[in-house]
């Protein structure tokens, strides 16, 4: 599983570092479909390169969604200017629906059309190579190096307009800017992930960091922390179910989402003390996961119990291939048992009868079957030590990083609200 998903999770945290920045401005400037918008746009330049001849992935695809994407960034930088004749919010509407709408028109005439719809809606982030991963790495940290450089005028254009225009700021050649590196962005992240997990990248870190309140670098530190983590879960769920990559990170963000809401619904309630506890669980048990793995974990057996890839996904194929055999042998074993050992409660009370030499073979039995059943119980066992050791990382971690987070916020909002 490591080998399978470890560049695709490397993709992932690419992604979520530099669209948890861009999607802090896309929220500040109130565009917030200002990517799928782009991220449209350089789907219908990947479409019209596949009409003339061009392989989706080919650089002749890359330099037409560019170009798309880059004609967007003009427009939208443009049309904040005229705000007052024309909301930019309704600009970016407008290009989406066409673009989406060309996009259909434009696949419809080529072969495999509905496929390739497919593919630039979900994209192909399990199937990403270290090459893609060290291009989109070296471009987002030479993009991220720029913002860095530029950053007082630039969080001022975004975040206070007011004071930018006051400054004297030159709106419209900061707004191309941005734009203009959005759409770079936007047009490499969209071949590897897909219109809809770009837009889940930008927004949903950004979003629920925003709710709590906290400055700028702040709810930057989160947004990389809540990508990094949704993103594993959406790349484990994806592989312990047989779902396909990307809706499943982008069902995973969905989920957190809905966590964080319902969060706020029990903050909202004054539930504080209740959330604290929680939290405090959470930590504690992702502490004894991490320091001692070996401990028995009643909480963990129980959730093994009703979902079992939570201990599968931390196999090999060879050790889930042996947990399955041994599980149905327990399984037959134990009916097998259970009905011998009514047998021989039938005859100890008469109920039934049976030779004596036939009752000493079913005692002889039952105590064999059980050292044999006892053998599989041991293997399972084992399978299950070696589970424990590597979800101290991959469950212990998370968790106790999760419940002191949870702690942090809960105690925040509890001295806010006083």
């Amino acid at each position: 599983m490591i080998e399978l998903l470890a560049w695709p999770l490397a993709a992932g945290l690419v992604l979520t570092a530099m669209h948890a920045w861009l999607g802090l401005h896309v929220l500040a400037r109130g565009v917030v479909f200002a990517d799928l918008a782009l991220a449209q746009l350089a789907a219908l330049g990947i479409t019209v390169a596949i009409l003339a001849g061009h392989a989706p992935q080919g650089d002749a695809a890359y330099w037409y969604a560019l170009a798309f994407a880059a004609g967007g960034a003009v427009l939208f930088a443009l049309a904040r200017k005229h705000e007052a004749a024309m909301p930019q919010e309704a600009v970016i509407g407008i290009v989406y629906a066409v673009s989406a709408a060309l996009g259909v028109l434009v696949l419809d005439r080529a072969p495999q059309g509905a496929e390739h719809i497919k593919q630039l809606l979900i994209g192909s982030i399990l199937t990403v190579t270290p090459r893609e991963v060290g291009a989109l790495a070296a471009l987002y940290g030479l993009i991220g190096a720029l913002h860095y450089l530029v950053r007082g005028p630039l969080v001022e254009v975004s975040f206070h307009p007011l004071l930018a225009a006051a400054l004297r700021r030159h709106m419209v050649l900061w707004d191309m800017f941005f734009y203009g590196s959005f759409a770079l962005v936007v047009t490499s992240s969209v071949r590897v992930a897909g219109v809809l997990l770009v837009f889940c990248y930008l927004i949903v870190p950004a979003a629920i960091a925003g709710l709590f309140s906290l400055g700028l670098r702040g709810r930057l530190l989160l947004s990389w922390a809540l990508g990094a983590g949704v993103s594993a879960a959406g790349l484990c769920g994806s592989w312990a179910w047989d779902l396909p990559t990307g809706p499943a990170i982008v069902a995973a963000f969905g989920a957190a989402t809905a966590l964080v809401a319902a969060g706020f619904i029990v903050a909202r309630a004054q539930a504080f003390s209740w959330a604290s506890a929680v939290a405090a669980l959470a930590s504690l048990a992702g502490a004894l996961l991490v320091v001692f793995p070996a401990m028995d974990q009643p909480w963990l057996d129980a959730l093994e119990k009703v979902a079992p890839p939570v201990q599968e996904v931390f196999l090999t194929e060879e050790e889930r291939a042996e947990r399955a055999e041994m599980l149905e042998s327990v399984a037959t074993a134990e009916a097998e048992l259970a009905r011998l050992r009514a047998l021989q409660q039938d005859v100890r009370w008469g109920k039934k009868t049976l030779p004596a030499e036939q009752q000493e073979r079913l005692r002889q039995y039952l105590a064999g079957r059980g050292e044999i059943s006892a053998g599989e119980q041991l293997v399972l066992r084992e399978l299950a030590a070696k589970a424990r050791q590597r979800q101290r990382y991959g469950l212990g971690i998370p968790l106790l990083l999760a419940g002191a987070i949870g702690l942090f916020f809960a105690a925040r909002i509890k001295r806010r609200r006083r």
